[in-house]
Protein backbone atom coordinates (compact mmCIF):
# COMPACT_ATOMS: atom_id res chain seq x y z
CA UNK A 1 0.00 0.00 0.00
CA UNK A 2 1.55 3.33 -1.02
CA UNK A 3 -0.59 5.28 1.34
CA UNK A 4 -3.82 5.39 3.45
CA UNK A 5 -5.70 6.96 0.82
CA UNK A 6 -4.95 5.32 -2.36
CA UNK A 7 -6.06 1.98 -3.42
CA UNK A 8 -4.55 -0.79 -2.14
CA UNK A 9 -3.93 -4.82 -2.84
CA UNK A 10 -4.19 -7.05 -0.33
CA UNK A 11 -1.44 -6.89 2.38
CA UNK A 12 -0.52 -10.16 4.00
CA UNK A 13 0.43 -10.91 7.69
CA UNK A 14 2.78 -13.48 8.35
CA UNK A 15 2.33 -14.96 12.08
CA UNK A 16 5.58 -14.75 14.21
CA UNK A 17 5.21 -18.15 15.36
CA UNK A 18 5.02 -19.80 12.00
CA UNK A 19 8.86 -18.50 11.09
CA UNK A 20 11.53 -21.03 11.57
CA UNK A 21 9.28 -23.90 10.29
CA UNK A 22 12.05 -25.75 8.38
CA UNK A 23 15.12 -24.56 11.22
CA UNK A 24 12.90 -26.23 13.61
CA UNK A 25 12.81 -29.54 11.48
CA UNK A 26 16.46 -29.15 10.59
CA UNK A 27 17.70 -28.98 14.28
CA UNK A 28 15.08 -31.77 15.13
CA UNK A 29 16.56 -34.04 12.79
CA UNK A 30 19.85 -33.78 13.40
CA UNK A 31 19.40 -33.89 17.10
CA UNK A 32 17.33 -37.39 16.08
CA UNK A 33 20.62 -38.62 13.96
CA UNK A 34 23.15 -37.47 16.79
CA UNK A 35 21.26 -39.26 19.26
CA UNK A 36 21.22 -42.37 17.71
CA UNK A 37 24.68 -42.40 16.77
CA UNK A 38 25.22 -41.71 20.80
CA UNK A 39 23.17 -44.85 21.08
CA UNK A 40 24.44 -47.35 18.58
CA UNK A 41 27.85 -46.39 18.06
CA UNK A 42 29.70 -44.81 21.51
CA UNK A 43 30.36 -46.56 24.62
CA UNK A 44 27.25 -47.50 26.71
CA UNK A 45 27.99 -44.76 28.60
CA UNK A 46 26.48 -42.64 26.43
CA UNK A 47 23.41 -44.27 25.52
CA UNK A 48 20.79 -42.50 28.22
CA UNK A 49 22.32 -39.27 26.92
CA UNK A 50 21.85 -40.37 23.31
CA UNK A 51 18.24 -40.95 24.18
CA UNK A 52 17.46 -37.75 25.90
CA UNK A 53 19.14 -36.32 22.78
CA UNK A 54 16.38 -38.01 20.63
CA UNK A 55 13.60 -36.74 22.45
CA UNK A 56 14.70 -33.34 21.69
CA UNK A 57 15.01 -34.04 18.59
CA UNK A 58 11.76 -35.20 18.53
CA UNK A 59 10.24 -32.55 20.01
CA UNK A 60 11.65 -30.19 17.44
CA UNK A 61 10.34 -32.11 14.77
CA UNK A 62 6.38 -32.20 16.23
CA UNK A 63 6.90 -28.39 16.71
CA UNK A 64 8.75 -27.97 13.03
CA UNK A 65 5.72 -30.13 11.90
CA UNK A 66 2.52 -28.35 13.46
CA UNK A 67 4.51 -25.18 12.27
CA UNK A 68 4.49 -26.30 8.40
CA UNK A 69 0.89 -26.80 8.73
CA UNK A 70 0.15 -23.48 9.48
CA UNK A 71 -1.36 -21.18 6.48
CA UNK A 72 1.57 -19.11 4.86
CA UNK A 73 0.09 -15.87 6.08
CA UNK A 74 -2.56 -15.74 9.24
CA UNK A 75 -4.05 -12.27 7.88
CA UNK A 76 -4.86 -10.69 4.63
CA UNK A 77 -5.96 -7.16 4.86
CA UNK A 78 -7.93 -5.98 1.77
CA UNK A 79 -9.91 -2.72 1.09
CA UNK A 80 -13.09 -4.37 1.99
CA UNK A 81 -12.21 -6.54 5.31
CA UNK A 82 -9.41 -8.37 7.49
CA UNK A 83 -9.11 -11.43 7.22
CA UNK A 84 -7.52 -14.32 9.78
CA UNK A 85 -6.61 -17.35 8.40
CA UNK A 86 -5.61 -19.92 10.82
CA UNK A 87 -5.22 -24.10 10.00
CA UNK A 88 -9.17 -24.93 11.60
CA UNK A 89 -10.75 -21.83 9.12
CA UNK A 90 -11.04 -18.29 8.82
CA UNK A 91 -12.73 -15.44 9.92
CA UNK A 92 -13.86 -12.36 8.15
CA UNK A 93 -14.47 -8.63 9.66
CA UNK A 94 -15.33 -5.71 6.90
CA UNK A 95 -13.70 -2.48 7.96
CA UNK A 96 -17.27 -0.69 8.64
CA UNK A 97 -18.49 -3.40 10.97
CA UNK A 98 -15.03 -2.53 13.44
CA UNK A 99 -15.78 -0.19 16.09
CA UNK A 100 -12.42 -0.16 17.83
CA UNK A 101 -8.80 -1.55 17.27
CA UNK A 102 -6.39 -1.51 20.07
CA UNK A 103 -4.80 -3.52 23.30
CA UNK A 104 -7.18 -4.85 25.70
CA UNK A 105 -6.34 -3.95 29.54
CA UNK A 106 -7.31 -5.76 32.78
CA UNK A 107 -6.49 -4.41 36.32
CA UNK A 108 -4.20 -6.48 38.76
CA UNK A 109 -4.13 -4.41 41.94
CA UNK A 110 -3.35 -0.73 41.35
CA UNK A 111 -1.77 -1.33 37.50
CA UNK A 112 -3.49 -1.64 34.42
CA UNK A 113 -1.92 -4.32 32.26
CA UNK A 114 -2.13 -4.82 28.57
CA UNK A 115 -2.75 -8.83 27.19
CA UNK A 116 -0.90 -10.00 24.44
CA UNK A 117 -3.96 -9.56 22.19
CA UNK A 118 -5.28 -7.25 19.80
CA UNK A 119 -9.19 -6.57 20.36
CA UNK A 120 -11.67 -5.80 17.85
CA UNK A 121 -15.00 -4.12 19.10
CA UNK A 122 -17.43 -4.54 16.83
CA UNK A 123 -20.48 -2.75 15.40
CA UNK A 124 -22.78 -5.78 14.79
CA UNK A 125 -21.33 -8.90 16.65
CA UNK A 126 -24.26 -10.53 15.12
CA UNK A 127 -22.80 -9.97 11.20
CA UNK A 128 -19.84 -11.86 12.91
CA UNK A 129 -21.24 -15.11 13.11
CA UNK A 130 -21.94 -15.51 9.41
CA UNK A 131 -18.52 -14.70 8.33
CA UNK A 132 -16.98 -17.42 10.81
CA UNK A 133 -15.87 -21.03 10.10
CA UNK A 134 -17.82 -23.56 12.52
CA UNK A 135 -14.19 -25.61 12.98
CA UNK A 136 -12.95 -22.18 13.76
CA UNK A 137 -15.65 -21.11 16.31
CA UNK A 138 -15.13 -24.77 17.91
CA UNK A 139 -11.74 -24.00 18.40
CA UNK A 140 -12.00 -20.36 19.57
CA UNK A 141 -14.19 -21.72 22.21
CA UNK A 142 -11.35 -23.72 24.41
CA UNK A 143 -8.58 -21.52 23.20
CA UNK A 144 -10.75 -18.54 24.96
CA UNK A 145 -11.33 -19.93 28.07
CA UNK A 146 -8.12 -18.16 29.94
CA UNK A 147 -9.81 -14.36 28.71
CA UNK A 148 -12.89 -15.43 30.68
CA UNK A 149 -10.81 -15.88 33.50
CA UNK A 150 -9.42 -11.97 32.85
CA UNK A 151 -11.83 -10.47 35.05
CA UNK A 152 -12.00 -12.05 38.34
CA UNK A 153 -13.15 -8.98 39.96
CA UNK A 154 -15.79 -8.59 38.59
CA UNK A 155 -17.39 -12.31 38.46
CA UNK A 156 -16.61 -12.02 42.72
CA UNK A 157 -19.48 -9.59 42.52
CA UNK A 158 -22.02 -12.42 41.04
CA UNK A 159 -23.77 -15.67 41.69
CA UNK A 160 -21.66 -16.88 38.62
CA UNK A 161 -19.15 -19.28 39.26
CA UNK A 162 -15.38 -19.27 37.62
CA UNK A 163 -16.52 -22.92 36.03
CA UNK A 164 -20.08 -21.69 34.86
CA UNK A 165 -18.14 -18.36 33.43
CA UNK A 166 -16.67 -21.03 31.08
CA UNK A 167 -19.95 -22.26 29.96
CA UNK A 168 -22.21 -21.16 26.91
CA UNK A 169 -25.56 -21.37 26.34
CA UNK A 170 -26.43 -23.14 23.24
CA UNK A 171 -29.21 -21.02 22.03
CA UNK A 172 -28.42 -17.50 21.01
CA UNK A 173 -30.97 -14.51 20.00
CA UNK A 174 -29.79 -12.23 17.00
CA UNK A 175 -30.88 -8.71 17.54
CA UNK A 176 -32.85 -9.67 14.28
CA UNK A 177 -35.03 -12.25 16.29
CA UNK A 178 -33.42 -15.00 14.51
CA UNK A 179 -32.86 -18.13 17.02
CA UNK A 180 -29.06 -19.24 16.39
CA UNK A 181 -28.05 -22.95 17.93
CA UNK A 182 -24.87 -24.80 18.20
CA UNK A 183 -21.54 -23.12 18.32
CA UNK A 184 -22.11 -20.30 16.39
CA UNK A 185 -24.74 -19.48 19.63
CA UNK A 186 -22.26 -20.48 21.58
CA UNK A 187 -19.75 -18.23 20.53
CA UNK A 188 -22.19 -15.18 20.12
CA UNK A 189 -22.54 -15.53 23.81
CA UNK A 190 -18.89 -15.51 24.30
CA UNK A 191 -18.67 -12.51 22.47
CA UNK A 192 -20.65 -10.40 24.74
CA UNK A 193 -19.39 -12.02 27.33
CA UNK A 194 -15.87 -10.83 26.51
CA UNK A 195 -17.00 -7.43 25.91
CA UNK A 196 -18.54 -6.98 29.16
CA UNK A 197 -15.20 -7.92 30.66
CA UNK A 198 -12.81 -6.86 28.49
CA UNK A 199 -14.65 -4.58 25.69
CA UNK A 200 -13.41 -6.41 22.85
CA UNK A 201 -15.67 -9.15 21.05
CA UNK A 202 -12.91 -10.31 18.83
CA UNK A 203 -9.21 -11.34 20.02
CA UNK A 204 -6.12 -12.21 18.36
CA UNK A 205 -3.10 -13.06 19.82
CA UNK A 206 -0.08 -10.86 19.08
CA UNK A 207 2.03 -14.33 17.60
CA UNK A 208 -0.27 -13.86 14.58
CA UNK A 209 1.59 -10.68 13.13
CA UNK A 210 5.08 -9.89 12.26
CA UNK A 211 5.60 -6.85 13.63
CA UNK A 212 5.53 -4.36 16.63
CA UNK A 213 2.31 -4.26 18.41
CA UNK A 214 1.71 -0.66 17.76
CA UNK A 215 2.63 -0.51 14.59
CA UNK A 216 -0.08 -2.87 13.63
CA UNK A 217 -2.61 -1.52 15.06
CA UNK A 218 -1.36 1.99 13.38
CA UNK A 219 -1.46 -0.18 10.18
CA UNK A 220 -5.20 -1.52 10.76
CA UNK A 221 -6.26 2.10 11.18
CA UNK A 222 -4.89 3.24 8.45
CA UNK A 223 -6.81 0.63 6.18
CA UNK A 224 -9.89 0.93 7.85
CA UNK A 225 -9.43 4.56 7.09
CA UNK A 226 -8.79 3.85 3.43
CA UNK A 227 -11.55 2.02 3.07
CA UNK A 228 -13.63 4.63 4.23
CA UNK A 229 -12.90 6.58 1.33
CA UNK A 230 -14.36 6.38 -2.09
CA UNK A 231 -12.25 4.58 -4.58
CA UNK A 232 -10.48 7.20 -7.05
Amino acid sequence: MSGPESEFESIFIKAASSHNAMTSILIGSGLVTLGAFACVVLPTLFFLPGVFIICGGIVGLIIGFFKLREPKHSLELTREHIIYYHRRGKWRISWENIQRIDVPRITKGMEQVDLEMIGFKLRDADIFLDEISPRLITYLLMEQRPLTMQNRAHNATTSRSYGADMIEDETFLRTSGETVKGVSAMFGHRMGKLRNQLGYDIFISTNEIDRDVTKFISLLKDCQDSASKPKT
